[in-house]
């Protein structure tokens, strides 16, 4: 298929990659030239705008940082839905469920077809194509999608309307999001001790309470713990993003999330320290030392 893709950070990187070595013939933009460079060496070809990719694809992909890109990337003179009329437009960032569907109703009403998929997954997870993906929206867009999303996925669910999928997304990340909270308070009270870092995370790993992420993410911990440093394939600003996003959603419902609010304040005062692009798997060593020499 002709795949484009809308956003070339670090994981719209790893969709042209996975994409080009399964036959798939890609097209990316981005606003900076940085990465359009990188995904040029993979064997992306490059538009100079949003809506000459929508001319040289058949299905769109859309990765951000956030809904506030959506206008600038899908409308205007040179935005996706300047060019050809007709087009699938598949997109996947961690949004909250309003944004995905208000930007559906915005498709539509320019002619395109549109389903969300955000999905779960690290970056090396994503590499290997392991992610799970939370596609909401049509159930024929979704199979049209289905050739590319489960090149990105190993397992692509159709969990219903759009905005379905972005809420699924935060809930299945709240945990984790917690967790990481969590093993920095348990670290902190081994802290006294001196443990030996590997020794430590794979006891945790063994114990029942240990996560999937302790084995995903066991080594970069390991490094933290031991004082080296860890490659950002989430930093915290993102993770903290992501709290607020799960908080909104939780009150747009009519409920409170108590401990998300909590993790989201402790990233916050990290943040606030200058520990932004802080990787996820170093935040639990961070905390456990903080405000020690």
């Amino acid at each position: 298929m002709r795949v484009g893709i809308a956003g070339l950070g670090i994981m719209g990187t790893v969709f042209v990659d996975r994409l080009v070595g399964a036959g798939h013939e890609v097209a990316g933009w981005n606003r900076s030239p940085g990465p359009a460079k990188v995904a040029a060496a993979k064997g992306a070809r490059i538009a100079a705008t949003p809506a000459e990719l929508t001319r040289l694809a058949d299905v769109i992909i859309t990765v951000v940082t956030d809904e506030k890109a959506f206008p600038d990337i899908y409308e205007g003179p040179n935005g996706l839905l300047a060019g050809d009329k007709g087009k699938l437009f598949v997109e996947m960032s961690t949004v909250a469920p309003p944004a995905h569907e208000a930007l559906e109703k915005v498709v539509k009403a320019a002619g395109g077809r549109f389903i969300e998929c955000p999905v779960s997954g690290s970056v090396a997870v994503a590499r290997e194509g392991r992610c799970l993906g939370f596609a909401g929206g049509a159930a024929e867009d979704v199979d049209t999608a289905r050739p590319v999303l489960d090149v990105l996925c190993r397992r692509v669910d159709n969990v219903g309307p759009v905005g379905a999928g972005a809420a699924l997304k935060l809930a299945i990340n709240l945990p984790l999001l917690v967790y990481w909270q969590a093993l920095g308070e348990a670290l902190a009270l081994c802290e006294p001790y001196k443990f030996d870092p590997k020794w430590l995370v794979d006891l945790f790993a063994e114990s029942t309470g240990g996560p999937n992420a302790l084995k995903t993410r066991g080594a970069s911990i390991v490094t933290s713990l031991s004082g080296g440093d860890v490659a950002v394939t989430a930093a915290l600003d993102t993770l903290s993003k992501d709290t607020k996003l799960m908080l909104e959603t939780a009150a747009a419902q009519g409920h409170a999330s108590p401990v998300i609010q909590r993790v989201s304040e402790a990233f916050a005062e990290a943040q606030a320290k200058g520990f932004g692009q802080l990787d996820c798997s170093a935040y639990p060593a961070y905390f456990a030392r903080q405000g020690k020499a």
